[in-house]
């Protein structure tokens, strides 16, 4: 298993609130213990050499975060070019953490598309949640401008989804 994939394990532990993962391939075998109150601490097992290493989840994950910070600013997505009107556009953001479904299913026609009229009550999407599928419905009146995600993607909570033009 490579640092990254324990490292990227690590987050989605301190993220998730759980309090104890297990994890074991053939290699390596990890635990993640995260007691309430104390730090969190991980311990990864080698079999042959039954090597045990201990660290709290921000040694581990700072060095990465340092290496990637360029990277993950690289990523987020920008706002679209909207000549300087982007003020009068609303956005319709996440009210949940969870992945992203323009569609019921993927040979199902999208919610919306650019340029269509939305609603309040008027469902624009599905965001799915521990296996639960979510419909999230527009809360304004106006026209579809931008589709701010991509399908089947992860996103967090507040995380702006479509911009309206509301006029």
């Amino acid at each position: 298993m490579k640092l990254t994939e324990i490292q990227d394990l690590i987050k989605f532990v301190a993220k998730s609130g759980v309090s104890e993962v297990e994890l074991e391939t053939k290699e390596v075998k990890i635990v993640i213990k995260t007691p309430r109150g104390r730090d969190q601490q991980l311990i990864v097992q080698a079999p042959p050499v039954q090597q045990v290493i201990t660290a709290t989840p921000q040694q581990v994950i700072q060095p990465a975060v340092q290496q990637n910070v360029q990277q993950v600013e690289n990523k987020t997505p920008q706002t679209p070019a909207t000549g300087g009107d982007e003020g009068k556009y609303v956005t319709i953001k996440s009210p949940m953490i969870g992945t992203f479904y323009r569609s019921s299913g993927p040979d199902k026609p999208v919610f919306v598309n650019v340029g269509d009229e939305v609603g309040p009550g008027k469902v624009v999407c599905i965001i799915e949640a521990m296996k639960l599928f979510n419909e999230i419905e527009s809360d304004v009146k106006g026209k579809i401008v931008k589709v701010l995600v991509n399908d089947a993607t992860p996103v967090e909570y507040d995380q702006p989804l479509f911009l309206v033009d509301p006029s």
